[in-house]
């Protein structure tokens, strides 16, 4: 699988974002937005921000590989989450989705049990999503993730035998203690 180069590119691309004059950023994050749920290619507006710089061996032959897919999704997604958050990126490296999801639950539980939340439930959908187009919508409303991981993530689900590994991954990360996260985090770095 192509997953290190999927998450590369989508950090490429992040990187080429960040460093773009404000208006220029501004457009294009705008751009972007408009693809949100929709399949790559559809609008031709959106072809650079996906194939310029793409490597070849992740572009499909006959419609959108499963790469094109999942940096598309992520792209999409973190220019939706970005907006109106100047000065703050949204991209937050080494926070998985599942550990997103959990702060978010823990954040909208208003003094209930995180688990009971309706980002709980959403994301549970999610988890259960058969189509790209479907998990796009599912995660319309997740912020502040690692989109490279995302890309990454989302390009092995894609696979039968990848998607169980990823809801693994995913629940591994929403019921990891906080604290447990944090020591992880430290030791890797």
């Amino acid at each position: 699988m192509k997953t290190n180069e999927v998450k590369a590119c989508v950090t490429q691309q992040l990187r080429r974002l960040q460093v773009l004059p404000e208006p220029q950023r501004r457009a294009e994050l705008a751009e972007l937005r408009r693809g949100v749920g929709r399949q790559p290619g559809d609008l031709p507006a959106l072809w650079g921000a996906l194939l310029a710089d793409m490597p070849e061996q992740l572009q499909g032959s006959n419609g959108p590989s499963k790469a094109e897919w999942a940096v598309y999704t992520a792209l999409t997604l973190f220019a939706l989450h970005q907006q109106g958050e100047a000065g703050v990126s949204m991209n937050q490296p080494g926070r998985t989705l599942g550990g997103a999801v959990r702060q978010l639950a823990e954040k909208t539980a208003a003094g209930q049990d995180w688990t009971e939340s309706s980002v709980l439930r959403r994301f549970n959908a999610l988890a259960t999503a058969d189509s790209m187009p479907e998990v796009s919508h599912h995660l319309r409303g997740m912020i502040q993730l690692d989109y490279p991981q995302l890309a990454e993530d989302l390009y092995q689900y894609q696979f039968v035998d990848g998607a169980p590994n990823v809801r693994l991954r995913w629940g591994r990360d929403l019921y990891a203690s906080p604290t447990e996260k944090t020591k992880e985090n430290e030791k890797e770095n």
